[in-house]
């Protein structure tokens, strides 16, 4: 064979090799970490409303994974410490986040989040959702809460008829029948939000007036830990209704002992998110590694 040709082949052959890692490294480069807790602390303060992967107002949903999801944090929390691990993960797999502070007040000092009233919270989220449809063009949004964050959209589908604008709602340990815990109680008298989380509050009997069950049209899916010691007794945050799916982590992962707020950096939690959001079957077993923390 000539040497020239065998330059030339040889040529070929690097040039390929080098497309393929600079290629290799754009797709890495392109791929957001997620963080962990010591960043949550950190974004607490530093950083309450944006956390990376979230609020890019130019995302244009694909046919693929066509609902923007939007992500509402809970009780005390803000978007920055809510969300560092799912907001990053699901713009990684191609969904367009966004994410929403509700239920701030004078002394929320732009990072305690959840303090005002469940029904100002909700208008807000109506006027939020309404922002990421004119933005992307989606006719349905995904949501995700935590807390008093899946109690809050609970109120938009049930009484604002938000269900007719939702694809897919996903509860971490939502507040759906109120609380039993003796901490909100203490605070009752200070902050609304707090009062609307009692159970049997005036908030919760006018949202279950009409019946327990969830308004039709959205898929549900409600994750709870039997750790929980935050919204007690945990049993209350199921729903019911058509297209329902309520998970026990413990459940899927026995080893788990992830508790209410650990919720928000368990890796079952962010594997059955997915998993919901994708359609994907009510018996998926998540890996069992990568528990959130027992508080």
């Amino acid at each position: 064979m000539r040497i020239d040709m065998l330059f030339r082949m040889a040529l070929v052959g690097v040039t390929a090799v080098s497309l393929t890692v600079a290629s290799s490294t754009a797709r890495a480069e392109t791929q957001l970490p997620e963080g962990d807790l010591a960043e949550a602390v950190s974004n607490w303060v530093l950083s309450p409303d944006a956390v990376a992967g979230a609020n890019d107002w130019t995302c244009r949903p694909t046919a693929r994974h066509p609902n923007p999801v939007i992500l509402l944090p809970g009780t005390y929390a803000n978007i920055g410490a809510n969300f560092i691990k799912l907001a990053p993960r699901l713009r990684n797999h191609g969904y367009c986040v966004f994410a929403m502070n509700y239920g701030m007040i004078t002394v929320s000092l732009g990072r305690i989040g959840g303090l005002d009233h469940i029904t100002t919270s909700a208008e807000q989220l109506d006027a939020f959702a309404a922002k990421v449809q004119q933005a992307t063009g989606a006719t349905k949004v995904d949501l995700v809460g935590h807390s008093q964050g899946g109690t809050v959209p609970l109120w938009w589908m049930k009484k604002m008829g938000g269900a007719a604008k939702v694809a897919h709602y996903v509860g971490w340990a939502p507040s759906s029948h109120g609380t039993t815990s003796i901490g909100p109680v203490e605070l009752a008298s200070l902050f609304p939000g707090l009062v609307d989380q009692q159970a049997g509050s005036v908030f919760l009997r006018k949202l279950w007036a009409d019946g327990d069950n969830v308004p039709t049209g959205p898929k549900y899916t409600v994750i709870s830990t039997r750790y929980d010691t935050v919204v007690t007794p945990y049993t209350s945050q199921a729903l019911s209704g058509f297209n329902v799916t309520n998970i026990i982590l413990q459940d899927k992962c026995w080893r788990s002992k992830v508790g209410h707020v650990g919720l928000f950096n368990d890796e079952p939690t962010m594997q059955l998110t997915l998993n919901a959001l994708a359609d994907g079957s009510a018996k998926f077993q998540p890996n069992c590694w990568g528990f959130g923390a027992n508080f």
